[in-house]
């Protein structure tokens, strides 16, 4: 039997903060007092938060670590084993690996190669074998303007306990890119474009889009059926892009790129998921609506990190001072993440769930991790 107890903590609870302490016993969290007093054999957490771990849906750090520089090719064990440690030391003790699925094999200067089955196989393996220090699940980013989605969704099943699939379209001109300019200084900024090969680019995208995006959008739902996934939109825009997600069985929207869409998402019962950096940043970097005036709105559900781990924990914690409410903003990144994935064992502070606690000193806005606990066991 292990036991930890964290006391003199400032608990975040699913609805209050609470004075008092927690004990975390084989895996689970046993009990709750309140109270300022701490037992010989507790840790005094001296008002510090403790609240549950992290739970991140959308995370592009990943493929950062795979390749830490363009066209540089990094070995995955230590690049999952990085990412691993990473989360871990900001909070996070749950994370849906986002991996793209569609490639793209005929532009030679703009080409995307299949990697999601191998690396997949690579996280399962350090997963079993208990090298991995947080829980990781897989979250497949299907990527609709693509050529090769339905052969590379074919190489996953039931199996393999994909939990998300999301619903990826970067046809040019649409959805996340319906600003071409800003879509050209990003395209050209990371692949090096002429203004030629710019638009040679999106004249090939959009051709292919047109050719096989209705296709492989009914693959990618038919897909996270077969897997038993939580199926995810993307992007979404309009009214008529929510109506369709809404059809197609979507339980959260990531990332929608205006609050019509976003009003839209909370007509139909969709959760709503928006970015950290987005929120943190005071603006979207693609020119999209800003994740603040959602939340002021009332029209933010969950927080994702997007491609910075560091900014979850912040985000919920500016988050709750803007609503007044600590439980609140911290539910955005546990409680309601958990609630969209159907995972019940975890994001809260209560009797029975997993014992996956953080504890943080906030440093102005800003959280500091002091610990990390999975299942009872401290990881950071």
């Amino acid at each position: 039997m292990t036991e930890t107890i964290l006391a003199n903590a400032t608990l975040v609870l699913p609805n209050e903060t609470l004075r008092g302490s927690i004990v975390m016993r084989d895996g689970c969290i046993a009990a709750i007092d309140s109270g300022t007093s701490v037992p010989p054999q507790a840790i005094d957490c001296d008002g510090d938060l403790v609240l549950p771990g992290l739970i991140e849906l959308h995370t592009d750090n990943l493929e950062r670590h795979i390749e830490p520089r363009p066209k540089v090719a990094w070995p995955h064990t230590a690049a999952i084993l990085a990412h691993d440690a990473e989360l871990a030391s900001v909070g996070i003790t749950t994370v849906f690996d986002a991996l793209r699925v569609g490639s793209v094999r005929s532009k030679a200067k703009a080409n995307y190669g299949e990697y999601a089955r191998h690396l997949a196989d690579e996280i399962i393996a350090l997963r079993r074998a208990g090298s991995l220090r947080i829980n990781h699940l897989i979250h497949l980013r299907a990527e609709v303007c693509s050529e090769t989605l339905i052969e590379e969704l074919a190489k996953f099943g039931p199996e393999d306990g994909v939990g998300i699939v999301s619903l990826m379209d970067h046809t040019p001109g649409q959805r996340q890119f319906r600003h071409m300019e800003q879509l050209k200084n990003y395209v050209c900024g990371k692949h090096g474009f002429s203004d030629a090969e710019f638009l040679d680019h999106i004249a090939a995208q959009q051709d292919l889009s047109a050719r096989v995006a209705a296709t492989h959008e009914a693959a990618a739902v038919a897909g996270a059926r077969r897997f038993g996934a939580v199926l995810a939109s993307h992007d979404d825009t309009t009214t008529d892009h929510v109506a369709r997600s809404a059809e197609q069985g979507a339980q959260f929207a990531e990332f929608p790129t205006t609050e019509n869409a976003a009003r839209a998402c909370r007509d139909h019962g969709i959760a709503v998921m928006m970015g950290a950096p987005n929120l943190i940043r005071g603006g979207s970097h693609s020119g999209n609506v800003a994740a603040r005036a959602l939340a002021e709105a009332d029209l933010l559900d969950i927080v994702s990190s997007d491609y910075v781990p560091s900014s979850l924990l912040s985000a919920a914690l500016m988050l709750g001072d803007l609503w007044g409410d600590t439980a609140r903003g911290i539910a955005t990144v546990t409680d309601a993440p958990a609630k969209a994935t159907g995972l019940a064992d975890r994001g809260r502070i209560a009797i029975g769930q997993r014992a996956d606690v953080i504890r943080v000193t906030r440093i102005g806005g800003t959280g500091a991790l002091r610990g990390t606990w999975v299942a009872d066991q401290r990881v950071g």
